[in-house]
């Protein structure tokens, strides 16, 4: 599970590009001690006319609304930022890849006040697979539901794509994986079902998909809201409301979505078969 880092490439650093072994930050980088980062991650795709960046556009907004939402102001406009992303992965030359671009505060004063430090922005871009592997396309993975829980809508901006805000997903994997689950499910503050470590949570019921909404501490996954417009263009009836834990028991299936785990089908929860224990039809 994951992405290895293709360590050959170029990143694109604050307008100009470098080795990628150039591409260093100091010790005393605010965002190492601070969290105070925020990124996107989006997938090229391979096509006849070279690689082709899906969801550009809304990976790009997402970005500069995240850091609107911390204080962090880019110091490059949307169209180079976007120009940047497509010449990264031009530069690369891989057929299909993932690219990360990362918007973090640098060296300066150290102390929970950012006021002062500056702000760089980096793009790199690297071959990726499937982030499960080929078999949990076609077979699903076994999640876990975490004690962890989403934040509060008080407490961290669950729509912004922070890096702070990965120390619960972080907590919320690991807990699965020493529970010998792929994957773990998180609850928010009131007990309903939100997201996964880093995916969004649909659930198939009797023909219709059900998601999480928006506002129940979730990240809007560009790859979700897709989703939601395939399967209303393939007149499946899909609701955005409140997902009780005892659905995904009730389930028929449920799969993940995100730009990483693109879509990927869950064959159990809490060890129990979802539906026929396989991929769905919905999924498929």
């Amino acid at each position: 599970m994951g992405m290895q880092l293709d360590r050959a490439g170029d990143i694109w650093f604050d307008g100009e590009f470098v080795p990628w072994g150039s591409a260093t930050v100091h010790v005393s980088t605010h965002a190492l001690h601070y969290g105070s980062s925020v990124f996107e991650g989006l997938r090229a795709y391979a096509r006849p006319d070279g690689p082709a960046v899906l969801g550009l556009e809304e990976h790009v907004r997402r970005l500069f609304d995240s850091c609107k939402v911390v204080g962090m102001e880019i110091p490059f406009e949307p169209a180079a930022v976007s120009a940047a992303v497509c010449e990264t992965v031009a530069r690369g030359g891989h057929e299909a890849c993932y690219v990360r671009p990362l918007v973090f505060r640098g060296a300066g004063t150290l102390g929970v006040d950012p006021t002062g430090n500056p702000v760089h922005v980096c793009v790199a871009a690297f071959p990726v697979g499937r982030y499960f592997g080929e078999e949990a396309v076609e077979h699903g993975i076994d999640v876990g539901v975490s004690s962890w829980r989403r934040m509060a809508p008080d407490t961290h901006p669950a729509m912004v794509k922070s890096a702070a805000n990965y120390l619960n997903s972080q907590l919320i994997l690991l807990e699965a994986k020493r529970h010998g689950y792929t994957e773990g499910l998180a609850l928010d503050v009131d007990g309903f079902v939100c997201e996964a470590s880093g995916m969004n949570v649909f659930v198939g019921l009797q023909g219709r998909l059900v998601t999480p909404p928006l506002a129940d501490s979730i990240l809007g996954g560009v790859t979700r809201s897709y989703v939601l417009q395939l399967a209303r263009d393939l007149g499946i009836e899909c609701v955005e409301q409140r997902v009780s834990r005892e659905m995904l028991h009730f389930a028929d299936e449920v799969f993940l979505t995100g730009t990483a785990a693109e879509i990927t089908p869950v064959r159990s929860v809490d060890a129990r078969p979802v539906g026929a224990g396989s991929r769905g039809p919905l999924t498929e």
